[in-house]
């Protein structure tokens, strides 16, 4: 499948090395007002230009939004948006066809689907195709922010350094100021040079993300098979080198006594609300009013540079293969933006679900 959602809908199309990748999203209503900015600052974050060892390719985000906006609102139908390649270099794949690289999805494409898949820069599997569900997410973020709910995300831990100090949601979204969204600066400085010194290596780092969601209202989400979380987690697990997830408080919480773990409940503003949300904003399946957090994890990117045992397909018969094309020594950062979309996406999705927005009518005053 390449659609996600049920109100708030996502199709993406296209491969890492084609002409384009893009999305086509349904189910926005008219009057949300949407620019070809809030795109673009979107697909920007996910750059990192900066530091050319996460992205060597620095694609320059030239997109259109061929359908669904007009003088900068959207119209209620399908908005169409294509992301162009431009700097593709296909000819470091010529002696990778038929010699799956490790790690990666090129064995279970072909599995899948014999010779005809594309294996140019990883083709469908690529992270490459995430610019689409970026440029999704930016529709949803702007749809969100009509009830006052903002998402955003950090990273956590890059090559096995982890941020251990406490911090603030301010202190996560001023994060991204930095050369990296870390809250913590020696941290910082401590994973900027191991992607440094894996670069030189020719070796890869995977590493954990945390994600935000606050001002989500109550009542998102399913009692049994639409459980917010369960969503949340299919959308985390749809992005690629995704290993691991935990929610609120996770392992800890599960280490500790029921009396321990429990989220005392008291008035706040004149409702119930919960004391200290380990729990991670939601309960049964839905969300309660308190902020969303959850960390998630990714492995390092398959593409390296040393020597890789792998197999000869068309042969059948033992290979090693060494990777010479461009590649990111790191996913996180890409990832982490995506992941923050795909949080945007099914906040989104279920806002519309529970008629908080409607779709039958316009968000604002038509434009004439």
């Amino acid at each position: 499948m390449n659609t996600f959602g049920r109100e708030f809908r996502i199709t993406t199309f296209g491969e890492s090395h084609g002409k384009a990748v893009g999305v086509v999203i349904d189910g926005v209503p008219a009057g949300l007002p949407l620019s070809e900015e809030d795109i673009k600052r979107e697909l920007e974050r996910r750059m990192f230009c900066h530091i050319h060892w996460l992205n060597p390719r620095c694609e320059p985000e030239e997109f259109e939004i061929l359908s669904g906006v007009k003088n900068g609102h959207t119209q209620g139908t399908p908005i169409a948006i294509v992301i162009w390649n431009k700097r593709a270099i296909s000819s470091y794949y010529d002696e990778l066809w038929m010699k799956p690289r490790p790690g990666h999805a090129d064995l279970a494409y072909y599995l899948k689907y014999g010779k005809f898949y594309d294996h140019r820069g990883g083709g469908r599997a690529s992270g490459r195709t995430t610019a689409a569900i970026v440029a999704a997410g930016a529709v949803a973020k702007k749809l969100l922010s009509q009830l006052g709910v903002e998402v955003c995300g950090h990273i956590i831990e890059l090559g096995g350094i982890e941020v251990r100090r406490s911090y603030t949601f301010e202190e996560v979204k001023s994060s991204w100021a930095k050369p990296l969204p870390v809250v913590d600066d020696e941290a910082l400085a401590a994973m900027l040079e191991t992607l440094r010194k894996n670069a030189a290596e020719g070796d890869s780092v995977g590493g954990g993300v945390e994600i935000w969601a606050v001002g989500v209202p109550p009542g998102l989400g399913e009692p049994h098979f639409g459980k917010i979380k369960a969503e949340l987690a299919m959308a985390a697990f749809s992005i690629p080198a995704v290993v691991a997830l935990d929610w609120g408080a996770g392992r800890a919480l599960a280490k500790m006594r029921g009396s321990e773990a429990n989220d005392p409940i008291i008035i706040k503003s004149g409702r119930p609300a919960l004391e200290s949300n380990k729990i991670g904003g939601v309960l049964g399946g839905i969300t309660v009013g308190e902020p969303i957090y959850f960390r998630v994890w990714f492995k390092p990117t398959p593409s390296v540079r040393k020597p890789q045992r792998t197999v000869d397909l068309a042969k059948m018969e033992p290979a090693v293969l060494e990777f010479r094309g461009r590649y990111d020594v790191s996913v996180v950062p890409k990832a982490l933006v995506a992941l923050e979309a795909m949080t945007a996406i099914t906040l989104a999705d279920h806002a519309l679900r529970a008629g908080l927005v409607r779709r039958d009518r316009p968000l604002r005053d038509p434009v004439v």
